[in-house]
């Protein structure tokens, strides 16, 4: 890909200083989850496509939980065994049989011990289950990001983005690594206690099953209080990520004008309001447990009373009193659990929320099934088209908001080869004219055509890869600086790059580096100084070796040295090449072909820079306006 355009920051929305509302697509603070059981019901849908594992994990989940929940009345039987020895010895009549005692420890062993193996093997098999549902979830990010229109981006911060990613989806996998079989545990403890317990007695199970409705009603009041709590520290969790990527992103601006002060203030508010966020909903989740146990506790004191007085008249032997006693203990703590999991999950459901959000978030128009194809290894279906380079826009209209229109029936006509310069005041237009061309945005009304066919009937990327484009905002990532040259051509040979390097000017001062092309750029690419990386965008640029070359103030970073070296090796890169030169330095396009004078989205003059200063309209005050300010 040749584009420098394939950057996905526009540093045009964004305040450096970090802006002081709401972040754009947030809720309010107070907003409840707008679809609890949509979003759990989504993520389901990601853990159906592993039925059978799922169903493995809860196989194993239930006899861990059963080899559990007969440990406590093995042990009741060990603890009759030792008190008909004891009563035996008292009344002389016989001894403690250590051999029986120690066959039922022996068991008793055996089964915690195979409990633990399948709890381990559900444990082993549910986070090969979570680590692909979250590959899953990253992958279906990472592709929507490239679906969806340069709009989107112009309306929501990247780290709000970043956060959706990172923060929400590890919060959706930590809860599928712990909280499923914990779910899946608790339930299986629930009904085998319940058996266990009506099996030794009914009647002390009716009493201990009174708590089951109390704890019902404290788990529903609870999670009605805490869901939006949830969902605040999932937001805002993402605006304090959002404007630290945004600082970082832009500290050299922010020391430059002093903003550190105010930058701090802003974090400091939304910090603030996750703290808050953060701690209602950890205070409130933090109440389920102590109520859910002291409710236990009432049913455990009621139940020791009752297990008294039925020992008292024989109904109920020791051991059974024990055990029962034990699974009471045992009962609680999956309430507990399930109370506390109830929590999680609704942490998740806030995560899953924000995740599928972006998911459904609407997508660039579809290309057609019949698009056109100017790549001859595409598919036999898509029709190959050869372009020459010939442009016509027809009456364009377009506006970032349908509703303030900025380009105003835009007409012009370009021929094969030609050199097109586009000028005019800030603000006129004529970048958001590239952009159209290159169909970040699709126009409202008018077409633009590339050798007669409208651009919309393409396929996007291969529409694209006719283009080079240089920008003045310079992209380049962590690598070596012949791979990001190599950037404009995948497949390009050492000796490619380095003579798109020459012809680029670049060759010289890469040379001069502690370890030329192979030395690494750093994530901000600082590195190097500003005009070195426009030579390499532009280096790129050359490899590409494009039909259609856009620059957009391609030389506006660089010396008055360099930009004519640039500018002699532009007009090669441009010979025979269908070209459109955005640029402030009118003394650069005087070459040009055909010069649009543009303002407020019209086309108020064209013709060359000769026929232009001669007509002593815009253009003429524009050309010497910058003599005056230089003087």
């Amino acid at each position: 890909m040749s584009q420098e355009s394939n950057k996905t920051k526009n540093t045009t929305q964004k305040n450096p200083m970090g802006g002081g509302g709401m972040m754009p697509g947030t809720m309010m603070p107070g907003a409840k989850a707008k679809d609890f059981k949509g979003s759990i019901s989504k993520l389901i849908g990601y853990l159906g496509k592993h039925t059978r594992m799922i169903i493995l994990v809860c196989i194993l989940a239930i006899i861990s939980t059963v080899f559990t929940i007969l440990g406590p009345k093995i042990l009741g039987q060990a603890t009759d065994e030792l008190f008909t020895g004891v009563m035996k010895q008292i009344s002389g009549t016989g001894s403690i049989n250590f051999g029986k005692i120690g066959e039922i420890i022996l068991l008793l062993a055996g089964l915690y011990g195979v409990s633990a193996l399948f709890s381990y093997l559900q444990g082993f098999v549910m986070s090969g289950v979570t680590a692909k549902v979250t590959f899953k979830l990253r992958n279906d990010i990472s592709d929507k990001m490239h679906k969806l229109p340069l709009g989107y981006y112009d309306k929501i911060s990247h780290g709000e983005v970043l956060s959706r990613i990172t923060n929400d989806v590890d919060t959706i996998s930590q809860t599928l690594n712990q909280s499923v079989t914990q779910i899946i545990t608790s339930v299986a403890s629930l009904i085998g206690i319940a058996i266990m317990m009506f099996s030794i007695s009914w009647k002390l199970t009716l009493a201990a099953l009174c708590i089951l409705p109390l704890s019902m009603i404290v788990i529903i009041i609870v999670m009605k209080k805490s869901q939006r709590h949830f969902k605040n520290q999932q937001k805002f969790l993402g605006s304090v990520n959002g404007h630290v990527e945004e600082m970082f992103g832009s500290h050299v601006v922010v020391k430059a004008f002093g903003g550190e002060e105010d930058s701090s203030k802003i974090f400091g508010q939304y910090n603030e309001s996750l703290y808050k966020s953060a701690w209602k909903a950890n205070f409130l989740s933090g109440l389920m447990m102590p109520i859910t146990g002291f409710i236990g506790n009432l049913a455990y004191v009621a139940i020791c009373i009752l297990g008294g007085y039925f020992a008292a008249n024989g109904t109920m032997t020791i051991g059974g009193i024990q055990a029962f006693i034990q699974y009471v203990r045992s009962f609680t703590q999956p309430i507990s659990q399930i109370a506390s999991i109830s929590n999680v999950l609704q942490q998740t459901a806030a995560a899953a929320e924000r995740v599928f959000e972006f998911l459904d978030e609407a997508e660039e128009v579809k290309e057609e099934p019949n698009a056109l194809s100017v790549n001859h290894n595409s598919a036999a279906a898509n029709t190959l088209v050869k372009v020459e380079g010939h442009i016509d826009f027809n009456q364009v209209s377009f506006g970032y908001d349908p509703d303030k229109i900025i380009i105003n029936n835009f007409s012009a006509k370009v021929k094969p080869g030609q050199k097109i310069a586009i000028v005019g005041p800030t603000g006129a237009g004529k970048s958001t004219i590239v952009k159209l061309l290159m169909r970040f945005y699709d126009v409202n009304s008018g077409a633009i055509t590339i050798d007669g066919n409208d651009i919309q009937k393409f396929k996007r990327d291969e529409l694209r890869s006719l283009f080079g484009m240089v920008l003045q905002d310079t992209w380049l990532f962590n690598g070596t600086i012949a791979d990001n040259i190599r950037y404009g051509k995948l497949n390009a040979t050492d000796e490619d790059v380095k003579n798109a390097a020459i012809a680029a000017q670049v060759d010289h001062f890469v040379r001069t580096l502690p370890e030329g092309y192979n030395m690494t750029l750093n994530e901000e690419a600082d590195n190097i100084s500003q005009g070195q990386k426009q030579l390499l965008t532009i280096a790129r640029a050359i490899l590409a070796d494009p039909k259609i070359l856009i620059l957009d103030e391609a030389t506006s970073s660089v010396d008055t040295r360099t930009e004519i070296l640039i500018q002699k090796a532009m007009d090669n890169l441009m010979e025979g090449r269908t070209s459109f030169v955005i640029a402030h330095r009118l003394s650069t396009i005087r070459n040009a072909d055909l010069i649009l004078v543009m303002r407020n989205g019209d086309i108020v003059e064209q013709g060359t820079h000769e026929e232009l200063v001669g007509n002593n309209g815009v253009y003429t005050s524009l050309y010497n306006s910058q003599f005056e300010t230089a003087v």
